[in-house]
C-alpha cells in the first residue's frame, strides 16, 4: 500500500549537486537533488541515512549554493531519502525561494 503523502509543500522537479555532511561521524557524501520544496528535498543516494537522522546539507547550482540542517523524513533503500529542512538562515532561505520560483516556471528555451 503506498505511503500517504505528508508533505506540507508541493515538491518541484529540481536537479543540483548536493553534499551530505554527517557531523556526528565527520563524513561527507556526494549526492544529487531530485526535487525541492520550501520544506525539504529528495536526495538520490545509494546509501540513505535512517529516518530521524540529523544532517547538514549543501546544495550547489552553477550560480548559487544553499546550506541548511535537515532531518531524514523517509528513505528508499538503495535509491535515496526525503529530507525535512530545519530552520534556515534568511540568506539561504532567499536562495531556496528563488530556486523554487525558477523551477516552477519550468526550463527556459
Amino acid at each position: 500500500m503506498p505511503q500517504a503523502d505528508r508533505r506540507r509543500e508541493p515538491r518541484i522537479p529540481f536537479s543540483a549537486n548536493a553534499e551530505i555532511l554527517d557531523e556526528q561521524h565527520d563524513s561527507r557524501t556526494h549526492s544529487r537533488v531530485r526535487d525541492l520544496s520550501a520544506g525539504g528535498c529528495y536526495l538520490e543516494t545509494p546509501h540513505p541515512f535512517p529516518p530521524g537522522k540529523n544532517l547538514l546539507i549543501e546544495i550547489y547550482t552553477d550560480s548559487d549554493f544553499l546550506e541548511t540542517h535537515a532531518t531524514v523524513a523517509f528513505l528508499e533503500p538503495n535509491q535515496g531519502m526525503g529530507l525535512t529542512f530545519s530552520v534556515m538562515q534568511p540568506f539561504f532561505l532567499a536562495i531556496l525561494n528563488k530556486w523554487i520560483a525558477q523551477a516552477a516556471l519550468g526550463p527556459t528555451h
